[in-house]
């Protein structure tokens, strides 16, 4: 039987439905990401611990490779925190910190990590990697937590109702963007690429 690749993409984006801002440090650097794979990585209670997959093609993958720390933020749906939500959004996921500083236009500040905690977030859990699964397009890092704080109340955003207040200029070049990361890994795990018109 074939693969239903509609089935598994319904399967497997159910299992994503929050953007997580996942910020990092290393050599005196700070950057982020917007990633949908944050997760927990324990069930022993007393001591959580955190997984996030992120791209090879990320500069926050190489920074978290090089630190072994990050951040996971849940921003927030309500009247309240939308707009500075979707600001995180466009700032972290439409551009790449390669090319300047994607954290300076947001109120920061250190966390225990040295990692930059989003004050406009909902809330955060700090990461001190303990294992990595590397993969030939991303690497899955298993961290232990280290600090946790609760931010604000409130409603925590999904992916759909982000991606629909969106401006849809934005959207699109975001969308363009992200097929370079899609073929960089399509090339890594040596698939074909798609034709496009």
């Amino acid at each position: 039987m074939p693969l239903d690749l509609g089935a598994a993409n319904w399967h497997l984006a159910g299992l994503r439905p929050f953007p997580a801002a996942v910020t990092t440090t290393s050599g005196g650097r700070v950057n982020g990401c917007i990633a949908l794979s944050p997760g927990s990585g324990s069930i022993v209670p007393e001591a959580p611990r955190v997984t996030v997959g992120l791209t090879t093609t990320n500069l926050t993958h190489d920074m978290v490779r090089e630190s072994g720390v990050f951040a996971v933020h849940l921003l927030g749906a309500d009247d309240d925190t939308i707009d500075a939500s979707l600001a995180i959004i466009r700032g972290l996921a439409g551009s790449s910190g390669r090319d300047g500083d994607k954290l300076s236009g947001f109120a920061t500040r250190e966390g225990a990590t040295g990692s930059p905690i989003l004050l406009d977030a909902l809330g955060y859990v700090e990461g001190q990697v303990v294992d990595a699964l590397v993969t030939e397009e991303n690497t899955i890092f298993l961290a232990d937590v280290v600090a946790a704080e609760r931010l604000r109340g409130g409603r925590r955003l999904a992916i759909g109702e982000a991606w629909a207040k969106l401006p849809p200029e934005w959207v699109e070049a975001y969308v363009r963007a992200h097929l370079e990361h899609e073929d960089a890994a399509r090339r890594a795990r040596g698939l074909p690429l798609p034709e496009r018109a």
